[in-house]
């Protein structure tokens, strides 16, 4: 079967690995993404957006089956583009990714179906508004309505240190696109949920803790996110009863998207947070999460192509994964996230990784004359899979050597300090 992937980055690298397994590999990226194209019989390096081209490129292959990956081309529409032709496609359509694009659908969707696990929270236009809702929740979380890399959430306390730094920044966000979301401040432990949807039902993932800060400790500026681990079927401070409340959230998100007729197919993530008042949904996203899907995709039992194409065909198969631990870190360029260095040659020591048993999915990279080049974001990330994190974090640690440039990374992601920390938190949440 001929499958077309659309997207470049580590998150589409280990997409294009899964898929070229059992399936005839077509990529289309807008630069040429050495790991991907290296994995496909053909990569036409386009615009995706430009549905005349890209689309007669396809029905020129014979593609039998599209997987639009990130998440502004899903926003432009570009799964439609493949739909309209009579193509299957496993990911969602521009009206039903409005889920993670338009935040302000996501949650009067929650609120007008009554779904569980929304905070207060209020869409406002002008500052008077957003004045008068912040003096009323006190602790608040700013969000854009749309999409802003991971990077666009400032909460008090944290990113906002005064009333007046707050509304500065609501009125920023106004300005820009109209209004702007405002929320109550959760205190908890977040979690990334992740599932194949068919438009009726799910499979879900094994559970992932991703870190957005930048630096050690969860401290500096949110990124697109430094690494993230698993633990099998659940994470370290999580029961059975959080996971379960949280599959039912997105299955009754699924439902009301299906009975207002803008069913969902594709991959639905949820961010959650574990907080003292149980389970409360962040936000939603229409794609695999980047380095989530590191995670979870290596773990993988099933032929990511057949897990597609029953996506598409309305009818999820079942699907399997392996209970091991796995540990992602992101090798960033100097200066990431504010100012990332740019155009700097990258070199990988590939059988110093295989001698490791670690895997690199190359990011945000470029390829010229046969050079890897960095670009302002994320770099490459490691992975590794064991049969405990420690022994899964002691291998990405030990093979960061072996990638040669002028990058850095978070070394405490997967530790147990780290863990032990959050283990404390949610015990004291609960208690």
């Amino acid at each position: 079967m001929k499958v077309l992937l659309v997207g470049s980055g580590a998150r589409e690298h280990i997409i294009a690995e899964q898929l070229s397994k059992s399936s005839e590999l077509y990529s289309i990226m807008p630069k040429k993404h050495p790991g991907i194209a290296s994995l496909s019989e053909e990569t036409l390096v386009h615009d995706p957006t430009d549905s005349a081209v890209v689309g007669q490129w396809a029905k020129e292959k014979g593609v039998a089956l599209v997987f639009v990956s990130p998440d502004g081309l899903l926003e432009k529409g570009v799964t439609d583009t493949f739909s309209d032709l009579g193509i299957p496609v496993a990911s969602p359509s521009k009206s039903a990714a409005r889920i993670e694009w338009d935040k302000s659908y996501a949650r009067n969707l929650m609120k007008a179906k009554e779904i569980p696990g929304c905070p207060r929270l209020k869409v406002v236009s002008s500052l008077e508004e957003a004045r008068e809702f912040v003096s009323e929740l006190g602790e608040v979380a700013v969000k854009p309505i749309g999409l802003t890399g991971g990077k666009g959430v400032k909460i008090s306390g944290e990113h906002l240190n005064s009333e007046e730094e707050i509304l500065g920044y609501c009125s920023k966000l106004i300005e820009q696109d109209g209004s702007v979301l405002i929320e109550e401040r959760l205190e908890g432990e977040e979690f990334t949920l992740q599932a194949f949807c068919d438009g009726n039902g799910l499979a879900l993932m094994p559970p992932v803790q991703d870190h957005k800060r930048a630096f050690e400790g969860d401290e500096g500026p949110n990124t697109g996110g430094m690494g993230s681990y698993s633990t099998g079927k659940l994470l370290p401070f999580m029961e059975q009863k959080d996971l379960d409340d949280a599959k039912g959230i997105m299955q009754r998100t699924l439902m009301e998207m299906k009975n207002e007729g803008n069913p969902f197919t594709g991959i639905l993530y949820g961010q959650f947070m574990l907080t003292r008042d149980g389970v409360k949904v962040i936000e939603f996203n229409a794609r695999f999460g980047d380095p989530e899907a590191m995670n979870v995709l290596i773990l993988l039992g099933t032929e990511l192509s057949e897990v597609f194409l029953s996506m598409a065909n309305g009818k999820l198969c079942p699907v399997s994964f392996s209970n091991e631990c796995t540990v992602v870190k992101y090798l960033v360029p100097e200066g990431y996230p504010l100012e990332g260095k740019a155009d700097q040659p990258v070199t990988v020591d590939e059988e110093g990784l295989w001698n490791k048993g670690v895997k690199l999915y190359l990011g945000s990279v470029y390829e010229k004359e046969g050079v890897t080049y960095t670009t302002t974001s994320r770099t490459a990330a490691l992975v590794s899979k064991a049969e405990t994190r420690q022994e899964a974090e002691n291998a990405v640690e030990s093979a960061i050597s072996l990638v040669s440039g002028p990058l850095w990374h978070r070394k405490d992601i997967g530790t147990d300090e780290l863990i032990s920390r959050r283990m404390e938190h949610a015990r004291r949440l609960k208690q």
